[in-house]
Protein backbone atom coordinates (compact mmCIF):
# COMPACT_ATOMS: atom_id res chain seq x y z
CA UNK A 1 0.00 0.00 0.00
CA UNK A 2 1.21 3.16 -0.77
CA UNK A 3 0.77 6.67 1.37
CA UNK A 4 1.18 9.77 -0.42
CA UNK A 5 1.87 13.04 1.87
CA UNK A 6 1.30 16.29 1.30
CA UNK A 7 2.70 19.36 3.16
CA UNK A 8 1.71 23.15 2.83
CA UNK A 9 1.51 26.53 4.26
CA UNK A 10 -1.54 25.55 6.71
CA UNK A 11 -1.69 21.92 6.86
CA UNK A 12 -0.39 18.63 6.40
CA UNK A 13 -2.71 15.59 5.11
CA UNK A 14 -2.27 12.42 3.55
CA UNK A 15 -3.65 10.30 0.73
CA UNK A 16 -4.27 6.44 0.64
CA UNK A 17 -3.82 5.63 -2.77
CA UNK A 18 -5.76 2.32 -2.30
CA UNK A 19 -8.94 3.12 -0.89
CA UNK A 20 -8.64 6.53 -3.02
CA UNK A 21 -9.64 8.49 1.10
CA UNK A 22 -7.64 11.79 1.81
CA UNK A 23 -6.57 11.58 5.87
CA UNK A 24 -5.51 14.33 8.40
CA UNK A 25 -1.69 13.96 9.36
CA UNK A 26 -1.79 17.37 12.22
CA UNK A 27 -5.33 17.20 13.38
CA UNK A 28 -6.29 19.83 11.07
CA UNK A 29 -8.82 20.57 9.01
CA UNK A 30 -8.37 20.10 5.67
CA UNK A 31 -7.71 22.22 3.85
CA UNK A 32 -10.31 22.56 0.72
CA UNK A 33 -7.86 24.37 -2.67
CA UNK A 34 -9.72 26.49 -4.74
CA UNK A 35 -9.19 28.27 -7.65
CA UNK A 36 -8.42 31.73 -5.96
CA UNK A 37 -6.27 30.63 -3.17
CA UNK A 38 -3.07 29.89 -4.27
CA UNK A 39 -0.98 27.29 -1.86
CA UNK A 40 2.41 25.80 -2.23
CA UNK A 41 2.59 22.63 -2.19
CA UNK A 42 4.99 19.11 -1.59
CA UNK A 43 3.95 16.14 -2.96
CA UNK A 44 6.34 13.15 -1.54
CA UNK A 45 6.28 9.28 -1.08
CA UNK A 46 7.10 8.02 2.31
CA UNK A 47 9.44 4.83 2.48
CA UNK A 48 8.30 2.84 5.87
CA UNK A 49 11.50 0.79 5.25
CA UNK A 50 13.42 4.52 6.14
CA UNK A 51 11.20 4.42 10.00
CA UNK A 52 14.10 2.00 10.78
CA UNK A 53 16.51 2.31 13.43
CA UNK A 54 20.50 2.02 12.10
CA UNK A 55 22.36 -0.31 14.11
CA UNK A 56 24.91 0.43 16.82
CA UNK A 57 28.57 -0.89 16.69
CA UNK A 58 30.72 -0.37 19.55
CA UNK A 59 31.67 -1.45 22.87
CA UNK A 60 28.89 -3.02 24.34
CA UNK A 61 28.68 -3.26 28.57
CA UNK A 62 25.91 -4.36 30.55
CA UNK A 63 24.60 -2.73 33.20
CA UNK A 64 26.26 -5.58 36.02
CA UNK A 65 29.41 -5.04 34.10
CA UNK A 66 29.25 -1.56 34.18
CA UNK A 67 28.71 -1.50 37.80
CA UNK A 68 31.05 -3.73 38.68
CA UNK A 69 33.76 -1.57 37.00
CA UNK A 70 32.78 1.16 39.14
CA UNK A 71 32.95 -1.13 42.68
CA UNK A 72 36.58 -2.37 41.88
CA UNK A 73 37.54 1.12 41.14
CA UNK A 74 36.30 2.50 44.29
CA UNK A 75 37.74 -0.68 45.91
CA UNK A 76 41.24 0.11 44.57
CA UNK A 77 41.30 3.38 46.46
CA UNK A 78 40.69 1.78 49.57
CA UNK A 79 42.26 -1.83 50.46
CA UNK A 80 43.18 -5.05 48.87
CA UNK A 81 40.50 -6.61 51.05
CA UNK A 82 37.35 -4.33 49.30
CA UNK A 83 39.07 -5.79 45.92
CA UNK A 84 38.55 -9.02 47.03
CA UNK A 85 35.12 -8.57 48.10
CA UNK A 86 33.54 -7.26 44.90
CA UNK A 87 35.77 -10.07 42.99
CA UNK A 88 34.19 -12.53 45.09
CA UNK A 89 30.47 -10.51 45.86
CA UNK A 90 30.63 -9.30 41.88
CA UNK A 91 32.69 -10.33 39.55
CA UNK A 92 32.84 -14.13 40.20
CA UNK A 93 29.28 -13.92 39.87
CA UNK A 94 28.75 -13.04 35.84
CA UNK A 95 28.94 -14.60 32.97
CA UNK A 96 31.76 -15.04 30.16
CA UNK A 97 30.80 -12.41 28.31
CA UNK A 98 30.69 -9.94 31.08
CA UNK A 99 33.91 -11.18 32.27
CA UNK A 100 36.20 -10.43 28.93
CA UNK A 101 34.59 -7.55 28.09
CA UNK A 102 35.49 -6.01 32.03
CA UNK A 103 38.90 -7.35 31.57
CA UNK A 104 39.29 -5.41 28.10
CA UNK A 105 37.87 -2.47 29.62
CA UNK A 106 39.91 -2.39 32.04
CA UNK A 107 43.09 -2.44 29.43
CA UNK A 108 41.51 0.29 27.37
CA UNK A 109 41.40 2.52 30.43
CA UNK A 110 44.85 1.33 31.49
CA UNK A 111 43.55 0.47 34.76
CA UNK A 112 46.57 -2.74 34.95
CA UNK A 113 46.72 -3.64 38.12
CA UNK A 114 42.67 -3.65 38.45
CA UNK A 115 42.91 -5.65 34.77
CA UNK A 116 45.52 -8.18 35.96
CA UNK A 117 43.21 -9.11 39.48
CA UNK A 118 40.33 -9.93 36.88
CA UNK A 119 42.28 -11.85 34.38
CA UNK A 120 43.77 -14.03 37.39
CA UNK A 121 39.95 -14.83 38.24
CA UNK A 122 39.29 -15.50 34.70
CA UNK A 123 42.12 -17.77 34.30
CA UNK A 124 40.30 -20.25 37.18
CA UNK A 125 37.17 -20.12 34.61
CA UNK A 126 36.36 -23.41 33.19
CA UNK A 127 35.77 -22.20 30.04
CA UNK A 128 39.05 -19.93 29.65
CA UNK A 129 41.40 -20.80 27.24
CA UNK A 130 44.81 -18.91 26.52
CA UNK A 131 45.04 -17.45 23.46
CA UNK A 132 48.10 -15.28 22.27
CA UNK A 133 45.72 -12.48 20.61
CA UNK A 134 44.58 -11.67 24.78
CA UNK A 135 48.04 -11.60 26.21
CA UNK A 136 48.58 -9.70 23.43
CA UNK A 137 46.14 -6.94 24.21
CA UNK A 138 47.02 -7.45 28.59
CA UNK A 139 50.96 -7.05 27.29
CA UNK A 140 50.18 -3.83 24.91
CA UNK A 141 48.45 -2.11 28.10
CA UNK A 142 51.39 -3.31 30.35
CA UNK A 143 54.06 -2.01 27.74
CA UNK A 144 51.75 1.61 27.83
CA UNK A 145 52.24 2.08 31.35
CA UNK A 146 55.86 1.13 31.26
CA UNK A 147 54.97 -1.91 33.87
CA UNK A 148 57.94 -3.63 32.36
CA UNK A 149 58.20 -6.20 35.49
CA UNK A 150 54.73 -7.53 34.88
CA UNK A 151 55.47 -7.75 31.24
CA UNK A 152 57.64 -10.56 31.74
CA UNK A 153 55.53 -12.42 34.22
CA UNK A 154 52.85 -12.22 31.82
CA UNK A 155 55.17 -13.83 28.93
CA UNK A 156 56.35 -16.11 31.52
CA UNK A 157 53.00 -17.58 32.33
CA UNK A 158 52.41 -17.92 28.33
CA UNK A 159 55.39 -20.02 27.88
CA UNK A 160 53.95 -21.76 30.64
CA UNK A 161 50.52 -22.64 29.33
CA UNK A 162 52.33 -23.49 25.68
CA UNK A 163 50.71 -26.75 25.34
CA UNK A 164 47.14 -25.35 25.60
CA UNK A 165 47.70 -22.30 23.93
CA UNK A 166 45.85 -21.15 20.91
CA UNK A 167 48.30 -19.28 18.79
CA UNK A 168 48.09 -18.05 15.19
CA UNK A 169 50.80 -16.17 13.04
CA UNK A 170 48.77 -13.07 12.79
CA UNK A 171 48.37 -12.95 16.69
CA UNK A 172 52.01 -13.36 17.15
CA UNK A 173 53.22 -10.94 14.61
CA UNK A 174 51.29 -8.10 16.51
CA UNK A 175 52.46 -8.91 20.05
CA UNK A 176 55.86 -9.25 18.69
CA UNK A 177 55.44 -5.57 16.74
CA UNK A 178 54.00 -4.21 19.76
CA UNK A 179 57.02 -5.88 22.16
CA UNK A 180 59.74 -4.23 19.96
CA UNK A 181 57.67 -0.76 19.43
CA UNK A 182 58.27 -0.74 23.31
CA UNK A 183 62.02 -1.73 22.81
CA UNK A 184 60.97 -4.86 24.88
CA UNK A 185 63.72 -6.97 22.45
CA UNK A 186 64.17 -9.76 25.10
CA UNK A 187 60.98 -10.31 25.77
CA UNK A 188 60.25 -10.43 21.80
CA UNK A 189 63.16 -12.75 21.34
CA UNK A 190 61.08 -15.42 23.97
CA UNK A 191 57.87 -14.96 22.40
CA UNK A 192 59.34 -15.49 18.85
CA UNK A 193 60.70 -18.78 20.53
CA UNK A 194 57.35 -19.57 21.97
CA UNK A 195 56.12 -19.21 18.26
CA UNK A 196 58.20 -21.87 17.03
CA UNK A 197 57.88 -24.44 19.73
CA UNK A 198 54.09 -24.44 19.98
CA UNK A 199 54.15 -25.21 16.07
CA UNK A 200 53.32 -21.28 14.65
CA UNK A 201 55.02 -21.04 11.67
CA UNK A 202 56.68 -17.72 11.53
CA UNK A 203 56.07 -15.81 7.62
CA UNK A 204 57.67 -13.27 6.02
CA UNK A 205 55.91 -10.48 7.73
CA UNK A 206 57.28 -12.19 11.03
CA UNK A 207 60.82 -12.24 10.21
CA UNK A 208 60.90 -9.00 8.26
CA UNK A 209 59.32 -7.16 11.40
CA UNK A 210 62.12 -8.53 13.61
CA UNK A 211 64.55 -7.51 11.30
CA UNK A 212 63.68 -3.87 10.35
CA UNK A 213 63.25 -3.61 14.37
CA UNK A 214 66.69 -4.78 14.96
CA UNK A 215 68.09 -3.07 12.47
CA UNK A 216 66.38 0.50 13.43
CA UNK A 217 67.66 -0.60 17.05
CA UNK A 218 71.30 -0.90 16.36
CA UNK A 219 71.10 -4.73 17.39
CA UNK A 220 72.88 -6.03 14.24
CA UNK A 221 74.11 -8.95 15.84
CA UNK A 222 70.91 -10.11 16.38
CA UNK A 223 69.24 -8.98 13.26
CA UNK A 224 71.97 -11.14 10.91
CA UNK A 225 70.45 -14.27 13.33
CA UNK A 226 67.03 -13.63 12.19
CA UNK A 227 67.98 -13.14 8.06
CA UNK A 228 70.09 -16.58 8.53
CA UNK A 229 66.90 -18.39 10.45
CA UNK A 230 64.53 -16.41 7.74
CA UNK A 231 67.03 -18.29 5.15
CA UNK A 232 66.20 -21.83 6.49
CA UNK A 233 62.59 -20.89 6.03
CA UNK A 234 62.14 -19.20 2.63
CA UNK A 235 65.62 -19.03 0.85
CA UNK A 236 66.11 -16.58 -1.32
CA UNK A 237 62.67 -15.33 -1.53
CA UNK A 238 62.45 -12.77 0.84
CA UNK A 239 63.75 -9.90 0.59
CA UNK A 240 64.54 -7.42 3.46
CA UNK A 241 66.11 -4.48 1.74
CA UNK A 242 64.27 -1.08 1.87
CA UNK A 243 61.00 -3.12 3.60
CA UNK A 244 60.59 -0.80 6.04
CA UNK A 245 57.90 0.60 5.22
CA UNK A 246 56.05 -2.76 4.09
CA UNK A 247 56.94 -3.97 7.92
CA UNK A 248 54.96 -1.03 9.18
CA UNK A 249 52.17 -1.63 7.24
CA UNK A 250 51.91 -5.12 8.56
Amino acid sequence: MEIWSISCDRCRFGYNTQTRTPFNLTGFPLLEVGKKEKVKMQLTMRDRSKNRKPLQKGRNLSIEAIQTIQSLKRAYKSSADNQQQVIDSKFSRLLKFDMMAILRELLRQDHCVLALMVFEEIQKEHWYKPSVSLYGEIISALARKGLHDNINIIVHEMKAEKGRLEAKTEGFNLLLESLMSYNLIEAALDCFELMKEVDCEPDRSTFKLLVAQLDSKGETGLSESIRKEAFRYYGDSIEFVNEQEEVTAC
